[in-house]
């Protein structure tokens, strides 16, 4: 769930794609069912997995950094990569690399499923996000090459609907299959689809090319900013349990941080770069990326450890917790039409301050709960107030971003932006992880250090620390001791929590001053006159 739905500036990089070349009305259609199936494969997978970690941690006894790993070893590579999939799409034909990636996402969906350890599942899900890279641009690129301008408006209408039924039903069959079944069913599902999806292309969809399918792909900027981010996070992760001063996490944070320069220099330097770095010279360009980079990060952080909550703490099924966050989607699906027009009444800059700061006030009800609370009373009310701050804040921002450069660079400045949004929600997983790991330790030693047990109990509850709420009791403890050791877990798991949901609330402000102080006003002329 770190990714709920589409990021933003999806419909941008539709928008904004080649001129189509004539095409049969059929091999449209047929084409637009491919894009929604690919987009729906990546979306239900960023969202499924989220529900089935709990009983991915408990059948692999993993720690909550392998849980960790779980996620960001797919969104590494699916952030790192994204734009360099588009590129590839470009020059060796859109329907070619998106076969691709569909076939390497069901392939690594089978290992992910028959993997016996947390190490394979972590290797099989990195196969998972390269397929992804590929897979993700090509969707959109295959829409934007079928249909030309005039007809893509529809296009893009029906793509967005059944991507935010899929997005919206998605955790909840993958929670009914985790609950009733296994976890192993949250990867094997994509299986016959990916299998469906691979006969489709072959038979249905053309094939299109890019108009500069000769521009170089930037495979040194793609090898940079991978280990780069591979370095931070490893760093970010790991040093809860190694400590910061140890030899791998110190190499990894280096190199990381070497890389990530070397990157920019490169971007800088190449004649075809991945990430341009001119367009960071336009103010909205750039304010907007900043807005991104804060606010996705805390959703994506916030979203990670809030299934984990509900399963692990307050006792909710896979299925509820997939069904959880329904709300959510729900109103950023009802309310994107209203939201879109806020622009062409107030500009950009006004519902990118507002936006923001309804969520952040979203984020602080998520503090709220205690444990055994009640969903309607406290985590509905929050889900809410957050969806309609989501809302009110990605049709703007997309236009933000689409509106700050030529339209020779949209596609180029979009596929920046969602990319920005994938790389925040992979930091901010491994990030939050240090906050609520610190907290959680110190609660827990405050509440063990009251609790009248023997030793042989505490020291194994000890020992799992890193699992956090995932931790086992103890099979020879009492049910009063059994209890009075759950409680005090759960209650240490809660007050890391709400630093998390705290710190997201905080990250979501400043992106609304960030808004207030780098986004360009609409004229009240020009107001006016719309008026």
């Amino acid at each position: 769930m770190s990714h709920i739905g589409k990021p933003p500036c999806d419909t941008g990089v539709i928008l904004s794609g080649t001129q189509a070349t004539p095409c049969l009305k059929a091999s449209q259609r047929w084409t637009l069912l491919a894009a929604i199936i690919g987009s729906s494969l990546a979306f239900i997978d960023g969202t499924v997995v989220n529900v089935a970690l709990p009983s991915i941690q408990l059948a692999l006894n993993a720690t909550t950094a392998d849980a960790q790993w779980v996620m960001e070893s797919y969104a590494l590579f699916l952030a790192a990569l994204l734009l360099v999939g588009g590129a590839l799409g470009d020059r060796f034909g859109r329907r070619r690399v998106f076969m691709i990636g569909v076939a390497l996402f069901t392939l690594a969906s089978a290992g992910c499923a028959l993997s016996a350890s947390v190490n394979q599942l972590i290797a099989t899900r990195a196969m998972q996000g390269i397929g992804a890279a590929l897979l993700v641009p090509g969707s959109l690129a295959l829409i934007s090459a079928a249909y030309p301008q005039a007809g893509r408006g529809a296009a893009i209408g029906t793509w967005s609907a059944c991507s935010g039924i899929m997005a919206a039903i998605g955790p909840v069959i993958g929670g009914f299959l985790v609950e009733h079944y296994a976890w192993t069913w949250a990867f094997l599902v994509n299986v016959p689809v990916g299998g469906v999806l691979l006969v489709l292309c072959a038979m249905k969809v053309p094939e299109s090319m890019g108009a500069a399918s000769r521009q170089p792909v930037d495979v040194m900027g793609a090898m940079l900013v991978t280990a780069g981010l591979a370095g931070v996070v490893f760093a970010l992760i790991e040093a809860p349990a190694r400590g910061w001063t140890a030899a791998p996490v110190l190499i990894a944070a280096g190199t990381g941080v070497a890389a990530l320069a070397l990157f920019v220099r490169a971007e800088a330097r190449g004649r075809a770069p991945m990430l341009p770095l001119a367009l960071f010279r336009q103010r909205n360009f750039a304010g907007a990326n900043l807005l991104t980079l804060l606010l996705y990060a805390a959703l994506g952080g916030a979203l990670f450890f809030l299934p984990l909550n509900l399963i692990q703490v307050q006792g909710y099924g896979a299925t509820a917790a997939g069904a959880a966050l329904l709300p959510f989607i729900a109103i950023m699906f009802v309310l994107s039409r209203w939201a879109g027009s806020l622009v062409d009444v107030f500009g950009s800059k006004l519902p990118l301050v507002a936006g923001p700061s309804v969520a952040a006030l979203g984020f602080a009800l998520f503090a709220l709960p205690t444990l055994d609370a009640g969903y309607w009373t406290t985590f509905f009310p929050a889900i809410c107030v957050l969806g309609l701050g989501m809302s009110i804040t990605v049709a703007p921002l997309t236009a933000t971003v689409m509106n700050a450069v030529g339209p020779e660079l949209a596609g180029t400045a979009s596929g920046v932006n969602n990319a920005v949004a994938r790389a925040a929600g992979l930091l901010a997983i491994a990030t939050f992880g240090i906050v609520l790991t610190t907290a959680f330790n110190a609660r827990l030693a405050s509440e063990l250090a009251h609790l009248q047990l023997r030793p042989e109990l505490l020291s194994p509850v000890l020992a799992q620390r890193q699992k956090l709420a995932g931790i086992v009791i103890p099979h020879n403890a009492s049910a009063a001791a059994a209890a009075t050791l759950q409680h005090a877990i759960g209650t240490s798991f809660v007050a890391g929590f709400r630093w998390v949901m705290l710190l997201s609330a905080g990250l979501a402000l400043l992106s609304a001053i960030c808004a207030a102080l780098l986004i360009e006003g609409k004229d009240p002329r020009e107001r006016k006159a719309r008026v």
